[in-house]
């Protein structure tokens, strides 16, 4: 038999959903429509097959592999990061999706995240030079290591990084608009799910609708239930995504735990489900949904340094 790293990505792609399905349920549409996203181009590509990264990126990169072991983020690239509210109510910025969490050479968070801004240039999401790029990200890493690290609380500093945090907010409508029209799951619901999602609510007996909700692209397949509700004078929303142990083991929540971090109290890990609140403050950052006038650099050097704040917290690293 081939090793996984040399054979084709429809082979690669067709033996890692098969794994994914004797784990946890598929949603073959939304499978169907990351096919699609994966045919699009380059960097959808990128961000939808992780699985394809973790098969190759070794035997590509060579010594630079032979690195210190972190518990890494994984799947880390330039749209995996966003904001959330922490338990101050306060504006903080980072990574935000930790689905591939695992213990990794250090070197893999930054070798991705150098290889998705090379690759979001081509796509035209990224205007910066290729090189000025790569050492933005790794002088930002270098420092953070140096310092200790930060959380990005963006309610007093990072003037910069706020004002492209926030110029995605100028219509929080539509991310409402969006998520009501999603029609209502008509199919069982499992039951812990229903449970974990009722307790996420801000009010106990909230009467609230469930949809499901196609997102992402490297998770896109997996189940995602939203509940919506109206409380006090506006709508929420808490969703809960299925979770794929890598190796039978999630990390999780021990990443969210570890790392220098303000976190989002309305985040948990509920067994298997991934549970947090939506809003469109608490939502991952697209690069084609900030100004046109912003500076790149400063963004991928506080990215290199986010990602040292991850990794910073493993004990001796």
């Amino acid at each position: 038999m081939k090793d996984r790293s040399e054979i084709g990505i429809v082979a690669a792609t067709t033996r890692y959903e098969a794994w994914l399905a004797e784990r946890i349920p598929l949603v073959k549409p939304d499978l169907e429509l990351k096919h699609h996203a994966m045919s699009a181009g380059i960097f959808p590509f990128l961000r939808a097959t992780f699985y394809r990264w973790a098969a190759r990126w070794r035997a590509l990169v060579g010594d630079v592999a032979a690195a210190p072991t972190v518990l890494a983020v994984g799947d880390v690239h330039v749209e995996n990061f966003g904001t959330w509210r922490d338990a101050e109510g306060r504006l903080v910025w980072g990574v935000n999706d930790f689905d591939e969490a695992w213990p990794l050479p250090y070197t893999n968070d930054l070798v991705r995240l150098a290889t998705s801004a090379l690759v979001a240039r081509e796509y035209h999401d990224l205007k910066i030079d290729g090189k000025e790029a790569v050492g933005a990200i790794l002088d930002g890493y270098r420092e953070a290591l140096e310092r200790g690290g930060h959380a990005f609380v963006l309610a007093e500093h990072h003037t910069a990084l706020r004002e492209m945090a926030l110029y995605r907010l100028h219509d929080p409508e539509s991310f409402w608009h969006k998520l009501e029209s999603l029609p209502t799951v008509k199919s069982p619901i499992p039951a812990a799910v229903l449970a974990s999602l009722r307790r996420a609510l801000p009010e106990r007996g909230l009467k609230a609708r469930i949809v499901h909700r196609v997102a992402g692209l490297g998770s896109l397949g997996r189940q995602r239930f939203v509940a919506l509700a109206a409380w006090r004078g506006g709508r929420v929303a808490r969703e809960a995504k299925a979770l794929a142990p890598l190796a039978e083991k999630i990390h999780y929540d021990a990443i969210l735990r570890r790392g220098v971090r303000c976190p989002d109290p309305c985040v948990r890990v509920d067994g298997a489900w991934l549970v947090r609140r939506l809003a469109p403050d608490c939502s991952r950052v697209k690069l084609n949904e900030l100004s046109r006038k912003r500076d790149e650099a400063r963004l991928l050097s506080a990215m290199g340094w986010e990602t040292a704040n991850v990794h910073l917290g493993t004990p001796g690293s």
